[in-house]
């Protein structure tokens, strides 16, 4: 049973990558201790690591060199940090994790070839992470470690003698170089006529590209590349697909360029099309500007402001008539004065009448 495992950080967080990436050696270490339960797991890095994952990723890597979660190199070690790791197995008696032979080794470190002394491990799709034990890989610098019984570097490869020649000069013009189109014409031209952008069809995944895969729609072939599978994009396209899986998916675009059907998985690019559907708005928002707002508006200056003016012209005879009638109230309230001039000659008679009685009394 390993009771001791030394991670080459370094080595297992590049696997199938250019860079290394934390998150995967984390996603590694996790699946090593979950399958050794018993086991002890040393991780260590070599000086460069931290310049060379992604930037996001650099403070999670300082704090994890504070809490002593991963371990570097002193400065100038030999081999990027190889020599540390097998400092460290040696020193132990650990097992270690790697995909590297150390081949400069091989001549002090001996034990590298006992069993369960080395185990590589690799990513596989669908499953996560598989680790087997596996013996170093011999070569020309292994026999050379070997035969000296000390640590040796590793030989560039030298140049054959016809890459040390001149270039040799063209006779002829490079032929022209033709775009490789995805599907025929007329093909192409009924699919795009059928099938708008944002429709669903089924397809069925044909096979691996270096960026995506290639599906059969019937006899038209479309492209799903990662960014379209999911999201977060997917690290490789076999996480997500398999050959021969019967599928549905969105037709995202068209390039006529190539005849090419570009295809996503629903619902992973439909904030991308949106802006697709805005200027189909904004076309026939343009005419409602120009017809409907314009011919509406000069009717209403013409004939509405002139209608209504007539009438004002014709209000000046009506104040005359109200002038009249103001008049003629006149004229009644002039007939007043004349009743009272009335009630004064009746009042008369009645008190002269009222004097000849008294006097006639008084005889």
């Amino acid at each position: 049973m390993t009771k001791h495992i030394i991670v080459d950080g370094s080595n297992i967080a590049t696997e199938g990558r250019s860079v290394p990436s934390l998150a995967q050696l984390h996603e590694a270490v996790m699946a090593l201790m979950d399958e050794f339960k018993n086991a002890k797991v040393s991780v260590v890095v070599d000086a460069t690591f931290g310049h060379r994952i992604a930037k996001k990723e650099s403070a999670e890597f300082e704090k994890a060199i504070a809490n002593n979660e991963l371990v570097a190199p002193p400065a100038g070690a030999v081999g990027r940090g190889d020599a540390f790791v097998l400092a460290i197995a040696d020193k132990v008696n650990a097992s270690i994790l790697s995909n590297d032979s150390y081949q400069e080794f091989h001549g002090k470190y001996k034990w590298l070839f006992d069993e369960g002394r080395l185990i590589g491990g690799k990513p596989v799709p669908l499953v996560g992470w598989v680790f087997v034990e596996r013996l170093p890989v011999r070569g020309a610098t292994s026999r050379r470690s070997v035969k000296t019984g000390k640590v040796v570097k590793k030989e560039s490869p030298t140049a054959s003698p016809e890459a040390s020649k001149p270039m040799p000069v063209p006779k002829a013009p490079p032929p022209s170089v033709k775009a490789k189109m995805a599907n025929e014409l007329m093909p192409y031209l009924q699919f795009v006529e059928k099938h708008p952008v944002g429709s669903k069809v089924k397809a069925v995944v044909e096979s691996y590209a270096a960026n995506g895969i290639t599906a059969l729609i019937g006899g038209i072939s479309g492209y799903i590349p990662l960014r379209n599978m999911a999201n977060p994009q997917p690290r490789s396209a076999r996480d997500v697909f398999t050959i021969g899986d019967a599928v549905t998916l969105t037709v995202v675009g068209y390039t006529p360029a190539r005849r090419s059907v570009d295809l996503a998985v629903p619902g992973v690019v439909d904030a991308a099309m949106k802006p697709s559907g805005k200027p189909s708005s904004a076309k026939k928002a343009a005419p409602a500007k120009k017809t409907g707002v314009a011919k509406k508006a000069a009717p209403a200056k013409k004939t509405g402001v002139a209608k209504k003016a007539a009438p004002a012209k014709k209000a000046a005879p009506a104040k005359k008539v109200v002038a009249t009638k103001a008049s003629a109230k006149k004229v009644v309230t002039a007939k007043v004065p004349a009743k009272k001039v009335l009630a004064v000659k009746k009042a008369a008679p009645a008190k002269k009448i009222a004097a000849k009685k008294t006097s006639v009394k008084k005889r």
